[in-house]
């Protein structure tokens, strides 16, 4: 009987796990074996020249891989705390930071802030890209952002945000906080509502002041959702192309100061680099560096899982 049970479920896993085998397994491997060729991308043969894609990216005469990696670093080392900590401020506020007579509660109209927060999420990457690109320009074009600096006297750069290599990261970088703080705001917030409403009663009537209840109570709590968004945020650092290609000067400029990883990648397989076999190798490396700190990751920020 069980027998008969194990090959009617497994039956219907046939199609679902060979499409996946198919579709997502199979490039990762041919990734694999390209990245050890010469091939081009548009030719029919190729030679397979072993490691020396690996030796020869570090090069980089055309200073697309070094600024890439360096970048991207950057962005996944800022990205995550900042959103973190930001969506942990505002849910903890909005759920626990008023109080009523009679107990704990959120301030008035958390659903809407929690509206207005994850807005960001229903536009599409493009789009955001085409808003945050036009606040950026300079104010002789119409940059809302320079504008506002330049009607208040303050100093502004003259060829906008994007076409400053000091500001151009940073300017990258919020406008990624600020389209993904909404998701976890209220992915946070959902997970403080499964907190029981005594725990924060007897922090209150002990007399705990809300900075000792969000460390000693509400973060520890939330430890695995945190976790559970540090990866996700780690994904959305390594993603950061699209804003990049459609903001930037020359799709990661000026002079290659915003430069990432994913557009070395398409500019050696896509643009004139013209060399699948390097875009393969820069990608093979990507993926074994995402690999090992998310195990690292993983096993620093392991703790004890607190029931209640």
């Amino acid at each position: 009987m069980k027998h008969g049970k194990g090959l009617f479920v497994a039956s219907f896993l046939v199609l679902p796990v060979g499409l996946y085998l198919w579709l997502v397994i199979m490039p990762f491997i041919q990734a694999f074996q390209i990245s050890l060729t010469d091939w081009s991308g548009y030719t029919t043969g190729f030679n397979y020249i072993g490691f020396d894609n690996f030796i020869n990216m570090w090069d980089d005469p055309k200073q697309w891989v070094i600024p890439g990696f360096t970048h991207t670093g950057i962005i996944l080392l800022v990205l995550p705390v900042i959103v973190i900590a930001m969506a942990l401020f505002f849910a903890f506020m909005l759920n626990v930071g008023g109080r009523s007579q009679g107990g704990v509660s959120g301030v008035r109209g958390a659903g809407f802030y929690k509206i207005v927060y994850f807005f960001p999420q229903v536009l599409a990457t493009a789009i955001i890209a085409i808003v945050w690109a036009q606040i950026y320009k300079p104010p002789t074009t119409g940059g809302l952002l320079a504008s506002a600096l330049e009607a208040v006297g303050l100093p502004y750069p003259e060829n906008g945000f994007m076409g400053s290599t000091s500001l151009v990261l940073p300017g990258i970088i919020a406008v990624m906080v600020w389209s993904s703080v909404g998701f976890y705001l209220v992915y946070f917030s959902s997970a403080m509502a499964a907190i029981p409403q005594d725990i924060y009663e007897a922090a209150r009537i002990d007399g705990a002041s809300r900075t000792k209840t969000f460390f000693q109570i509400t973060l520890p709590l939330l430890w695995e959702s945190v976790q559970t968004a540090w990866i996700y945020l780690g994904i959305i650092a390594l993603d950061g192309f699209v804003l990049v290609f459609m903001m930037t000067p020359s799709q990661g400029g000026p002079n290659h100061s915003s430069e990432v990883i994913g557009g070395a990648i398409y500019k050696f397989a896509f643009g004139s680099g013209n060399d699948a076999g390097m875009a393969s190798a820069i990608g093979v490396v990507l993926f074994l560096a995402v690999l090992i700190l998310t195990v690292v990751s993983l096993r620093v920020t392991r703790r004890e899982r607190i029931e209640f």
